[in-house]
């Protein structure tokens, strides 16, 4: 299997953050951050149950925001109020084992529980809770109230993996879960242990504030979107850590220091005068993963259309392709489509509900080939996703995790003199593009 070539780029202006991955040279992932717009996946809070909705099988949740949190009955265990109990008496249960509440809630309303949100707030939507609570560090995931070990799947390995299940066995705390990263491979025992150290110090400042604080309150703020980028994506299959920020390089390059020396070779601080982004044509990539339409190389072009039921993406052919090599012309575009619509996905953070019309095919071995081609690119992505076979109508219809909302909603905003049907570039945004252009006017 070809080795991809994996590259991290992050650029810092006065008004956001932003992180960008390259895979073999092509924009794979976006991520950015605004200062009054942090990011929430992984913030743990103490919450008040507003409401309860059997209907929907869910409670709301008061956490300070905007909007209530939404608590789907299947993300609360049934011995969830233990864990409250435990944080009160200090004294942890053994082997119990969780079990998830479907139909019935064990919460009540009024009550204060502790939870930690998995997908931000979407236009309507609030931002989704769990009471697992998971507390993630650079080797190790920390589980309270659990007693199971788990190694990440993507340890093939069977003798590190045993290895490391070892270590994990050795240091486990009484009451406590271990999930053990993949980035703990080769690792040593105290290694571990120093990461697990500070976990049990952050949980023991959850469980402080629990107690002293009034809901609603934010127990634990979780890193910040370019720092949780290098604990979980800096890995040893990086090439290179790029950085246009003094002061987060030193940041950054302490971190490394302590937890991956080794990879402090890779980082490296960008001083040229030409803009980042500019320099490695990021900038370009992210202009047409705001466009509705994108050409392929073979002439067809592929539509992006977004709403806040589904997406829908078209495949069409752009000029005419009939006579005897419809088929495999069809054929051809339609698996550059499905390339390009792979990582259209990441680039973009589509997630929900996805129907793709591509090119009609009229044999069905063209269309098994379409479809399997189509699940392998998907797999290269990180979000889980569901993909249905092709019906009647030549439809493929798919799911896409969906933790945050979209980059086109993250760098827009309505319309204001269209009430709604048209977007323009957030102040952020626009402030980004301006620094970026008196930079190169500078040059």
């Amino acid at each position: 299997m070809e080795r991809k070539m994996k590259q991290i780029f992050i650029n810092v202006s006065s008004s956001e953050t932003r992180i960008a991955i390259l895979e073999n040279g092509d924009l794979a992932e976006f991520y950015s951050e605004q200062p009054d717009n942090e990011r929430m996946v992984g913030d743990i809070y103490k919450g008040r149950v507003v409401n309860i909705v059997k209907p929907i099988q869910a409670a709301f949740v008061d956490i300070g925001l905007k909007q209530n949190g939404f608590l789907p009955f299947a993300e609360i265990n049934k011995e969830y109020v233990a864990l409250t109990e435990t944080i009160s008496t200090g004294k942890f249960r053994k082997g119990a084992k969780k079990q998830k509440s479907v139909k019935e809630p064990v919460v009540k309303k009024g009550q204060d529980v502790l939870v930690q949100v998995t997908k931000e707030p979407i236009m309507s939507k609030g931002a989704r809770l769990t009471s697992d609570i998971s507390i993630p560090g650079r080797f190790i995931v920390l589980v309270p109230d659990d007693n199971n070990i788990g190694i990440s799947r993507k340890i093939k390995d069977f003798k590190e993996r045993r290895r490391l299940k070892e270590l994990a066995t050795r240091i486990k705390p009484e009451g406590f879960g271990i999930i053990v990263r993949t980035v703990a491979v080769g690792q040593e025992i105290d290694t571990l242990q120093s990461d697990l150290d500070h976990l049990m110090s952050v949980w023991g400042k959850i469980e402080t504030k629990f107690k002293s604080q009034a809901s609603p309150a934010l127990l634990h703020k979780d890193m910040g979107m370019a720092s949780s980028v290098i604990r979980d994506l800096f890995s040893p299959d990086i090439e290179s850590l790029v950085v246009d920020s003094r002061k987060l390089y030193n940041e950054i390059k302490k971190y490394l220091k302590d937890v991956a020396p080794g990879l402090v070779s890779r980082l490296k601080f960008y001083k040229d005068r030409t803009p980042l982004f500019d320099k490695y044509d990021i900038e370009n990539e992210l202009e047409k993963s705001l466009q509705r339409k994108i050409w392929l190389k073979n002439g067809g072009y592929i539509v992006f259309d977004q709403a806040e039921a589904m997406n829908v993406i078209d495949v069409n052919s752009g000029k005419s392709i009939k006579g005897a090599d419809h088929e495999k012309h069809a054929l051809k575009i339609d698996l550059e489509a499905a390339r390009t619509i792979a990582r259209q996905l990441r680039l973009r953070d589509l997630g929900g509900i996805v129907v793709i019309d591509f090119i009609d095919l009229s044999e069905s071995a063209n269309r098994k080939k379409l479809e399997t081609f189509l699940r392998g690119e998907l797999k290269k992505d990180r979000a889980a996703f569901d993909m249905l076979p092709m019906n009647d109508f030549g439809l493929i219809t798919l799911t896409r995790e969906r933790i945050r909302p979209s980059l086109l909603y993250r760098s827009s905003e309505p319309c204001p003199r269209c009430n709604g049907l048209g977007r323009v570039p957030t102040k952020s945004t626009i402030m980004t593009n301006l620094e970026r252009k008196i930079q190169n006017l500078k040059n």
